[in-house]
């Protein structure tokens, strides 16, 4: 099983903007399609953002799209997510993941592997 470990949130204001990264240890890393999920106070889990095993293939949740990119680089067995014009509504634990898979527009984690989580808080 895969190790994942994220690391890069903090604190920032509306309109800023952090680059969170996840780094997997354990398995090959390009067998693994990547996603980033989060999580509110109070809140359910949510999808953020997806990519394919090359990278070539992205998809985001409605609520990001434009703002945040997702990418990975297999050579360092990372994936990151660039989060741009940060929003109070962004706050949350942040989640990398591995196989996530949809139904529908439905993304979700049924056999994955989850990192600890980073907290992205942004004030205004």
């Amino acid at each position: 099983q895969v190790q994942l470990v994220e690391s890069g949130g903090g604190l920032v204001q509306t309109g800023g903007s952090l680059r969170l990264s996840c780094a997997a240890s354990g398995r090959t890393f390009s067998d693994y399609v990547m996603g980033w999920f989060r999580q509110a106070p109070g809140k359910e889990r949510e999808f953020v953002a997806v990519i394919g095993r090359s990278g070539s293939k992205t998809y985001y949740a409605d609520s990001v799209k434009g703002r945040f990119t997702i990418s990975r680089d297999n050579a360092k067995n990372t994936v990151y997510l660039q989060m741009n014009s940060l929003k109070l509504e962004d706050t949350a634990v942040y989640y990398c993941a591995t196989d996530p898979t949809s139904v529908g527009s439905t993304w979700y984690v049924r056999t994955g592997s989850w990192g600890q989580g980073t907290q992205v808080t942004v004030s205004s």
